[in-house]
């Protein structure tokens, strides 16, 4: 179980590519099935992720150095709650995009992301943006889901996740429209907090990807891989680097 989850065989490589795809297919799954009935077919499929989930969670638990600690951790707790939505058909199914938290745990494990650099060039050139995509699309798709679960009995603009999604997209981008509204003050609240998080996670998309804070440059020297992008000297020994620029005016 350990070599699994901390080796670095073959086999545990393509166990965790395994999970990675596995979480993919679960959001995707979350994804398409928000906008049908929530059949028993469903419900069936829910609780498969659901169990995979569970034992995996289980597993990172046994094998922490201190199981205690380990649980209060927010990765942990992300997991926990993402588990338990695939367990309560009952709560509704708004509550069901909470499990895309799953891609967000993924993404961070620090593993997992150094094997994605060593495998994928793609990832490596583009690790920031993929991550801040990721995480804008996350907070899209949970406020979504949390629109849907508090509005959809008392606002009539509210009658499916397209509705929600498209609520959150527009207060995201502060475009508002007007068409859809959140009722009462826990509504407001929520409007208040897509608008000033969502646009956070927006300007750091954008920053990242038209004006990065780092550059991947290797140094020669000491190996280390990120610096400021204008950078001519490595923070970590002080050897001169080189790095490509367009230049500012």
């Amino acid at each position: 179980m350990r070599e699994l989850y901390e080796g670095e065989t073959p086999r545990a490589h393509r166990f965790r590519y395994w999970l990675l795809g596995f979480d993919l297919v679960a959001i995707l799954f979350v994804v398409v099935t928000s906008f049908t009935a929530y059949g028993p077919w469903v419900q069936v499929v829910d609780i498969a992720f659901g169990v995979v989930i569970i034992a995996d969670l289980a597993a990172r638990v046994w094998l922490a150095p201190r199981p205690w600690r380990f649980m209060v951790y927010p990765t942990t707790l992300a997991d926990l709650v993402s588990a338990i939505s695939f367990f309560a058909p009952l709560a509704g199914e708004g509550f069901a995009f909470l499990r895309v938290v799953r891609m967000l745990r993924l993404l961070h494990m620090y593993q997992m992301r150094a094997r994605l650099r060593q495998d994928f060039r793609f990832f490596r050139e583009s690790e920031q943006a993929l991550v801040a995509a990721t995480n804008l699309g996350v907070f899209i798709f949970i406020m979504s889901g949390v629109v849907f679960a508090t509005q959809h009995r008392s606002s009539a603009d509210i009658d499916n996740y397209a509705d929600a999604l498209y609520f959150t997209v527009t207060a995201l981008t502060t475009t508002g429209f007007g068409d859809i509204t959140l009722q009462g003050t826990g509504g407001r609240m929520i409007s208040i907090a897509i608008m000033i998080c969502g646009v956070t996670l927006f300007l750091r998309l954008a920053q990242v990807l038209f004006r990065p804070l780092k550059v991947r440059e290797p140094c020669q020297t000491c190996g280390l891989t990120l610096h400021d992008a204008d950078a001519v000297h490595c923070k970590h020994c002080g050897t001169n680097i080189h790095i490509e620029t367009e230049g500012e005016l």
